[in-house]
């Protein structure tokens, strides 16, 4: 009986800071317009929001070109930074185990560069 008493009081103690919306993190950034799914990942949520401006081609289409003129799978894809323009970093592995990375500039699409393979 002393358990249950204990339990539930636990429960009603974590219960309402959650209701107050104070315990959940990112809910404080969802209530000033800020991003609230993958706080902390500040540079996907930048690439998101260049992508919905139009600024960006979607990381999709860049994958689909690759996949279009080389065989292979995707294995990696980041976003980074070259020669001062925003870039999709795509790491690709070909049908014969080697692996290259492409770097594709991510405002016009064009491939700018080849490491590896």
């Amino acid at each position: 009986m002393k358990c249950r008493m204990a339990i539930a009081a636990l429960l009603i103690a974590t219960a309402a800071p959650l209701s107050a919306g104070l315990a959940v993190p990112g809910a404080a950034w969802a209530q000033e317009g800020l991003p609230s799914l993958g706080a902390g990942r500040g540079d996907q949520d930048q690439a998101r929001a260049a992508v919905r401006a139009g600024r960006q081609i979607p990381l999709a289409r860049v994958i689909q070109m690759i996949a279009a003129r080389t065989p292979g799978r995707m294995l990696n894809a980041t976003v980074g930074d070259q020669g001062g323009r925003p870039a999709y970093f795509v790491q690709w592995q070909k049908p014969d185990g080697r692996v290259v990375v492409f770097v594709v500039d991510a405002e016009s699409g064009a491939m700018i560069g080849q490491q590896g393979g």
